[in-house]
């Protein structure tokens, strides 16, 4: 393990110049990478932090960032689907940061704000190709709800909605 990689590792919540932008670059970067979507997949990113970025009640939404050493490593959104309902959204790992528990510990994050500011349940939308987050969101107990094929971001994927009960 390098000095680099034994540093710790800090969550803290989204604030800083550049921190909206690299949720965007990230999320386009890596899912054409890995999965082949293409720009209108970043497009969407870029609208949901956009939406995220002009709202103006911190007591009912909330954004973390995780990084080492002031390198950007993850990411994860808490916003509202409605009065009752917070939705987890973008929760994203670099490559090299995966398969330490970090997305858990963000997706924890994500559900204890969303306890503390008062929702009763969570939900998310993701594809079926996200393997990794899913046994994160099953792990926490979230059951999907949904499910239905579609063609978007230039691949046939299948969307799925998860429910939890906070």
């Amino acid at each position: 393990m390098s000095a680099a990689e034994s540093t710790e590792i800090t969550i803290r919540r989204l604030g800083e110049p550049g921190d909206l932008g690299w949720t965007v670059m990230a999320h386009g970067e890596f899912y054409a990478r890995e999965f082949g979507w293409d720009t209108t997949f970043e497009a969407l990113v870029a609208r949901l932090v956009a939406d995220y970025a002009n709202s103006s009640d911190d007591t009912r939404t909330a954004a973390w960032i995780a990084e080492r050493d002031g390198r950007r490593l993850g990411c994860v959104f808490c916003v509202a689907a409605d009065e009752q309902t917070a939705q987890l959204r973008l929760l994203l790992l670099a490559p090299d940061a995966r398969g330490h528990g970090l997305g858990a510990r963000l997706v924890d994050e994500c559900m204890r704000f969303a306890r503390e500011a008062g929702y009763k349940r969570m939900k998310l939308w993701t594809n079926h190709p996200l393997v990794a987050a899913r046994k994160i969101y099953l792990s926490r107990g979230f059951t999907r709800t949904e499910e239905e094929p579609h063609r978007s971001f230039g691949a046939e994927l299948t969307g799925q909605v998860y429910e939890v009960d906070l």
